[in-house]
C-alpha cells in the first residue's frame, strides 16, 4: 500500500491477496508472499503467478552474484585488440587494416 500515491489504491490489492487464501492454503500463501518480497515484486499479480506455477513450493533461491559467461568467437576481438596511446588515440593490434 505504501507504493501507491493514495493508500486507498492499495486496498484492492490487499483484498485480492487475502482472497487467494480461499483457493490456496495459508502456508502456501505465506510462502508465495515471502518469495514475492524476496524478488522485490510484492504485488497481487506476482503472488498469484507464484502460486499458479507452484514456485512457493520450491526452496528459496540462493543469493549471491551470478556468474556471467562471455562468448568466445573469432569475431570478438577483446580489449587487447584496442589499445590507447598517450594522446588518447586508438591504436589497433592489426595495423594492416589502416
Amino acid at each position: 500500500m505504501e507504493s501507491r500515491m493514495h493508500p486507498q489504491q492499495g486496498f484492492r490489492s490487499c483484498i485480492g491477496i487475502i482472497s487467494l487464501g480461499k483457493s490456496y492454503t495459508q502456508e502456501r500463501l505465506e510462502a508465495a508472499c515471502s518469495r514475492a518480497l524476496a524478488i522485490g515484486s510484492p504485488s497481487y499479480k506476482s503472488i498469484r503467478a507464484i502460486l499458479e506455477k507452484g514456485l512457493d513450493r520450491l526452496p528459496p533461491q540462493k543469493e549471491g552474484p551470478q556468474q556471467t559467461s562471455f562468448i568466445t568467437h573469432s569475431n570478438i576481438r577483446g580489449r587487447e585488440y584496442y589499445q590507447s596511446n598517450e594522446e588518447g588515440e586508438k591504436t589497433y593490434a592489426d595495423s594492416s587494416n589502416n
